[in-house]
């Protein structure tokens, strides 16, 4: 069953059966409901993370007590940010809070390192997973110093086109850290460009590469 799952993640897609088999056998399965807290900031696990099903919301909290949204982790995706390899402890620098039922993958950091150094397949996806983590920072330090209020609604349709459409304006609003009527601004603007078009209240992208370009030519 878990190699299963192991399979439907990108990671592990080049891994072969062995050592998928390796993986499996320090790998568990836990289930939680919406509303709960996987990790806080500052703990730490000795335990690599994967959403397989649901919807997981990572945030921090400013000195005010006010919560700053980071980004989505959707299902079949790596949750740990690692800063290093060199020991067995992975530190937690946000808050994970389940936004819908959930299911994760936690396998076995110490045991996923030994297999990982004899892998070279698993060696190069792991890279690449990390550099995509690395990336997600940078656009989320963008989003937060760089980006201004159209930037901002660009990325999250961009990126985050499902999860818009399923938040009220105001939670949306929030998310963003702008006002509710700023965001409406910015979508009829985008709607008079014709780069998205919005029915029944659903958004829609029509121009997906003039979107981008709205937040990929600033920073």
């Amino acid at each position: 069953m878990i190699v299963d799952i192991l399979k439907k993640i990108d990671l592990f897609q080049s891994v072969n059966e062995e050592e998928l088999e390796q993986i499996a056998d320090c790998s568990t399965i836990s289930s939680y409901d919406k509303d709960s807290v996987l990790y806080y900031e500052a703990e730490s696990t000795n335990r690599l993370l994967f959403l397989t099903e649901g919807l997981l919301k990572v945030y921090k909290i400013d000195k005010y007590d006010n919560e700053i949204f980071l980004y989505y982790v959707y299902k079949n995706t790596m949750i740990s940010e690692l800063s290093s390899l060199e020991n067995n402890e992975i530190h937690c620098f946000s808050n994970a809070e389940f936004a819908q039922d959930s299911k994760i993958l936690s396998i076995g950091f110490e045991q996923f390192k030994e297999i990982f150094m004899h892998s070279p397949q698993l060696s190069y996806a792991f890279s690449k997973e990390l550099i995509a983590k690395n990336h997600q920072l940078q656009c989320i330090v963008n989003r937060e110093l760089v980006f201004d209020a159209t930037s901002k609604v660009a990325f999250m349709l961009f990126n985050d086109l499902e999860m818009f459409n399923q938040l009220k304006r105001t939670e949306a609003a929030f998310l963003l850290h702008i006002q509710p009527e700023t965001l409406s601004r910015v979508l009829k603007r985008l709607v008079r460009n014709e780069i998205i078009e919005i029915e029944k209240g659903t958004v829609a992208i029509i121009e997906k590469e003039r979107l981008q370009a709205i937040f990929m030519d600033v920073g």
